[in-house]
């Protein structure tokens, strides 16, 4: 089965299971919102990681002021970045198996 033949039968699914012609497998999937962390946690997640400022910036994928920000309160991570804030809080290993940072 080609592509479009592929997406063909799965639109003609969906409709017969609009029309309540067939049941189809569904499941419910929630994303926990991101973690809002404060400044004193952001420099303690880089305190164990052993990191500068302007490394630890490198590996989040953002700016050194931007890190400065975060830990002087004024500024808040955006979603994406306190989601690699979580994984570098519980698994800093993570950082260099998916190739964030080499240390």
């Amino acid at each position: 089965m080609n592509v479009s033949e592929s997406i063909k039968r799965g639109l003609e699914e969906m409709l017969r299971h609009a029309e309540g012609k067939i049941e189809l497998n569904s499941h419910y999937v929630a994303a926990t919102p991101p973690k809002k962390y404060t400044a004193d946690e952001i420099r303690r997640i880089r305190d164990n990681l052993n990191m500068s400022q302007g490394f630890f910036a490198d590996v989040i994928g953002v700016s050194k002021k931007t890190v400065e920000s975060w830990e002087y309160g004024r500024g808040r991570p955006s979603g994406a970045a306190a989601r690699v804030l979580s994984i570098a809080e519980s698994d800093p290993e993570a950082l260099r198996r998916y190739g964030f940072a080499e240390w």
